[in-house]
């Protein structure tokens, strides 16, 4: 059955896409720890991050590095944080979070987000995109 990850890939659940390439997507998570909170999620289906080919795994990891280069561009913070945790959904994907005090990466702050305001981050991660 495919996960939630794959549905989004699919374009069968919308997303805020950041970007996209043949193997990996860039999407605003929904629940956000932060604002511009972005998930890096490989086309391909695999559980956990360390099943995963060490060729994925090395591009999963240069994508997001791409992402977080943008992300960092975009939205105020003094870092963007990593985090690959996977018990959610079970389809491997990397958290980038930006960062501005150490509660920003506790899973248990979240962001309440308009629509609005999703557009307008996701437009500016996307434009810091080289």
């Amino acid at each position: 059955m495919p996960t939630l990850f794959t549905k989004i890939i699919q374009g069968e659940i919308p997303c805020y896409k950041i970007a996209e390439d043949d193997n990996h997507i860039a999407f605003l998570d929904i629940n956000p720890n932060a604002k511009g909170h972005t998930l890096c999620v490989p086309k391909q289906e695999a559980d956990k991050v360390f099943d995963m080919s060490d060729e994925a795994y090395l591009n999963l990891f240069a994508f997001a590095k791409k992402i977080a280069a943008a992300m960092e561009k975009a939205v105020p913070c003094k870092r963007v944080g990593i985090s690959v945790v996977g018990l959610e959904v079970p389809h491997t994907h990397i958290h980038l979070i930006p960062l501005n005090t150490m509660d920003d990466m506790r899973f248990i702050k979240k962001e309440t987000l308009s629509e609005k305001e999703f557009l307008s981050i996701a437009e500016a991660i996307k434009s810091n995109l080289s």
